[in-house]
């Protein structure tokens, strides 16, 4: 509406026109008000059947086949788009079927965002591997395949590439990517893994990424192909896989860990309002690998997250009456990373990992 208190000009507040003509407030038209900013309209998201207008969070199936019997099946999807406009966050979890600690970081984080309080967008699938997590296995037991070693993936190709090639196309949409994991039933560190190798051209934003998610740990290791982590930074997309623990089922800590790295990550790069911690982390660049030189019992003489030096004893063998057998011991300097579960062993059988190159970043 046009506020004023006296006679008003159809041309404005420069004062009548030249024939003396004067025009009072009923014989000017009302009008929307002058904007003085560009209005940013922030659209509606989508993300399979999952809708979600500013402000609002949807969840719905992201379909992307069919199984033995001929039903449709989806993975389940995540929308929550902010009220402000802002980068765009993606999330995903169990590309491999038996590792639930990611999954548990989903189902606490997700209930907690409030739209209204968000800046730009978050996109989320749940459950990557759909078959593998069915019958709590670590591949896709229809191909066979390990779904993290398809990316960028094939929509006309076997399960797992036209799984990757669907989650992958929701993944390219995003400024960032986490993509949850753990170590297996296995028992390992928290940490986060930089897999696109220290001279691509994203490697410092991936480290950077890693670094906010502060789990602890790094291994910024250049990763095998086919890997989220790997692919999506050459797309230009800074990519980390926060590796969370090690268990069977999960486990409340490295859940915790995973809950707070997210919103760690919120809050840095600007989805959340609040201050982000970055803490200094360990971060090594290979491993070295122990397995049993016999079999029998394994005693280990260290814990996951340990300093080792070179000789320091990791691990011993032993008969069932405890008579020893064999003595392991560290090659390099480095930080225990992962260790097997179950103490009993054959002959070259996987026990322990010792992270090195290890240094404070």
């Amino acid at each position: 509406m046009i506020r004023s208190s006296g006679p008003i000009s159809r041309f404005g507040r420069a004062g009548p026109p030249d024939d003396g003509t004067v025009l009072t407030r009923a014989d000017v038209p009302e009008t929307e008000p002058v904007k003085t900013r560009a209005t940013i309209v922030h659209p509606m998201t989508t993300l399979g059947t999952a809708n979600a207008a500013p402000g609002e969070l949807d969840t719905g199936r992201l379909e992307v086949g069919e199984t033995r019997d001929g039903s449709p099946f989806g993975l389940p999807v995540a929308v929550i788009n902010g009220a402000d406009s802002g980068s765009t966050l993606y999330l995903q979890a169990a590309s491999d079927g038996d590792e639930l600690n990611g999954v548990g970081v989903l189902q606490r984080v997700v209930p907690q965002l409030d739209p209204a309080e968000l800046s730009g967008t978050i996109l989320v699938v749940g459950i990557v591997n759909y078959h593998a997590y069915q019958v709590a296995e670590h591949r896709n037991p229809i191909d066979d395949r390990k779904m993290n070693r398809t990316y960028p993936g094939d929509e006309t190709g076997t399960s797992s590439e036209r799984i990757a090639a669907a989650t992958f196309e929701a993944a390219s949409r995003a400024d960032l990517v986490l993509d949850l994991h753990q170590g297996s039933t296995s028992r390992m560190i928290d940490e986060v893994r930089v897999r696109c190798g220290q001279r691509h051209r994203l490697h410092d934003e991936c480290l950077e990424l890693a670094r906010v998610f502060g789990a602890g740990h790094i291994l910024d290791q250049k990763g095998p192909e086919g890997q989220l982590a790997r692919v999506a930074p050459d797309e230009g997309i800074p990519t980390v896989d926060p590796e969370l623990g090690g268990c069977v089922g999960w486990d409340e800590s490295s859940i915790q860990t995973g809950v707070e790295g997210v919103f760690n990550v919120l809050r840095y790069y600007g989805f959340l309002d609040g201050d982000a911690t970055v803490e200094p982390q360990i971060r090594a660049d290979d491993f070295d690998q122990f397995s049993a030189p016999a079999g029998g019992l394994v005693s280990l003489a260290c814990d996951l997250g340990d300093r080792v030096e070179a000789g320091e004893t990791l691990f011993t063998v032993t008969t069932p009456f405890g008579e020893p057998k064999a003595t392991v011991r560290a090659k390099t300097d480095g930080v225990v990373w992962r260790t097997r579960r179950l103490p009993q062993v054959a002959t070259g059988e996987y026990v322990c990992s010792v992270g090195t190159g290890v240094e404070t970043v």
